[in-house]
C-alpha cells in the first residue's frame, strides 16, 4: 500500500485505497490487513441493519460495510483515541457520516454504548494473543492490537451476547490454535456457533486464521464452509481473494489523491 503524508495532525498518516470510491486513513500503528478485508466480506451487514464494529482501529470495516452494503446504522467503537480519530476523520472525508458513527469507548463496556439487544450484527478483529502469551510489543498501541490487555475473548462474547438481539450475529477472525476455546466460549454466552471459514495461504500450508459466526439464541449446528486458500496453484491470488479484494489493489482513483 502507498499513500502520502496528508495528515500533518497525526504523523506518519496518510490515505490508502480501500476501493475506487472509498478510503481510509491510517499510520504505521493504525492500519488495515488481509484478515481486515476477509472480515468485512465474511460479516458484511444486510440491508437496513443496526452493526457494530468492535476495537475498530481506523475504521477500514465500517467504511466497506458502508460502501459494499446498506446498513441501517454502523457503530465504529474503538478506544485508542488516536485511532477514533483517524476513523472519524476518514468517515467524514468519504461522506459516510450518514450511516457510521464512529464512538471513542471501551468494548467491554457495552451499558455505556448499546441499548440492550439493540443491534443485528457484532464483528470484531480481536487481539489474537491471549494476555500473557506471545512477545510483547514495545509499542502500547500495537501491544493492545495485538494481546488481550484492554479487551479479553470473554469480554467480547459479553458484550455480544448484552448487544446483540434474539437471532443477531457476531462475526470475528482468530488464529486456528484459539478455535476451541473460542467455540466453548461462546456457547457459554449463548452464542451459537454457526458459519467457519478455515484460510489457508495454499493448499499445502496449515490453516492461518478462521473466520466465525455466531447467533445470539441459535440452534445447534455448524455449517463449514470450503476453505478460502489465499493462493492459487501456480502462485499469485486466487480467485477468491480477488473477489473480496475487488478493486481494492488497484488503488483507482485515489493513487494521486492527498
Amino acid at each position: 500500500m502507498t499513500g502520502k503524508n496528508c495528515f500533518p495532525g497525526i504523523p506518519g498518516a496518510r490515505w490508502e485505497p480501500l476501493s475506487s470510491a472509498c478510503r481510509a486513513l491510517v499510520t504505521r500503528e493504525h492500519s488495515f490487513t488481509t484478515d481486515t478485508l476477509l472480515l468485512a466480506d465474511f460479516s458484511l451487514p444486510r440491508r437496513g441493519e443496526v452493526c457494530a464494529d468492535l476495537g475498530t482501529g481506523c475504521g477500514a470495516i465500517p467504511l466497506l460495510w458502508r460502501e459494499r452494503a446498506q446498513p441501517q446504522k454502523i457503530y465504529a467503537v474503538e478506544i485508542q483515541e488516536e485511532a477514533a480519530r483517524l476513523a472519524r476523520t476518514a468517515v467524514e472525508a468519504n461522506g459516510f457520516s450518514d450511516r457510521i458513527e464512529v464512538i471513542l469507548g471501551d468494548a467491554g463496556n457495552p451499558k455505556a454504548l448499546f441499548r440492550n439487544q439493540s443491534l443485528d450484527l457484532v464483528a470484531c478483529n480481536p487481539p489474537y494473543q491471549a494476555a500473557g502469551t506471545g512477545p510483547q510489543g514495545a509499542e502500547e498501541s500495537r501491544s493492545t492490537a495485538r494481546h488481550e490487555l484492554r479487551f479479553s475473548l470473554e469480554q467480547l462474547a459479553g458484550t455480544a451476547r448484552f448487544a446483540l438481539r434474539f437471532g443477531g450475529r457476531l462475526c470475528l477472525c482468530l488464529r486456528p490454535e484459539r478455535l476451541a476455546e473460542a467455540l466453548s466460549l461462546f456457547r457459554s454466552f449463548g452464542l451459537e456457533p454457526k458459519r467457519l471459514r478455515l484460510v489457508q495461504q495454499r493448499k499445502d500450508r496449515p490453516p492461518s486464521l478462521f473466520l466465525l459466526e455466531c447467533r445470539s439464541g441459535g440452534k445447534t449446528g455448524l455449517a463449514v464452509e470450503p476453505v478460502l486458500l489465499l493462493e492459487q496453484d501456480g502462485g499469485g491470488y486466487s480467485e477468491a481473494l480477488e473477489k473480496i479484494y475487488g478493486d481494492y489493489r488497484a488503488n483507482a482513483g485515489w493513487k494521486n489523491r492527498s
